[in-house]
């Protein structure tokens, strides 16, 4: 669930997005656009964290929702130079 207030709501009513935070990130915008983002200190160390492995970094809580889809590498067969 992704929450967004605008920065004149967040400046009306700062603790509805502190509260907010405790359950997921709060993104403020400035002009319809993402300008900052609120969340609790627990989950910006918990990011923050080195990873101490590949698995542990790939079930990153929430990275099934971001968008990744990357060209394929053009890979072409050659011919083989042996001399």
């Amino acid at each position: 669930m992704t929450n967004t207030i605008s920065s004149h709501e967040f400046n009306q009513d700062p603790n509805r997005a502190i509260g907010d935070a405790r359950n997921g990130p709060v993104f403020i915008t400035d002009r319809g656009k993402p300008s900052h983002v609120l969340m609790s200190y627990d989950e910006y160390a918990r990011i923050t964290s080195v990873c101490s492995n590949i698995v542990e970094a790939l079930s990153m809580k929430g990275l099934s929702e971001v968008d990744f889809d990357p060209e394929k590498a053009p890979i072409k067969a050659r011919s083989v130079d042996l001399f």
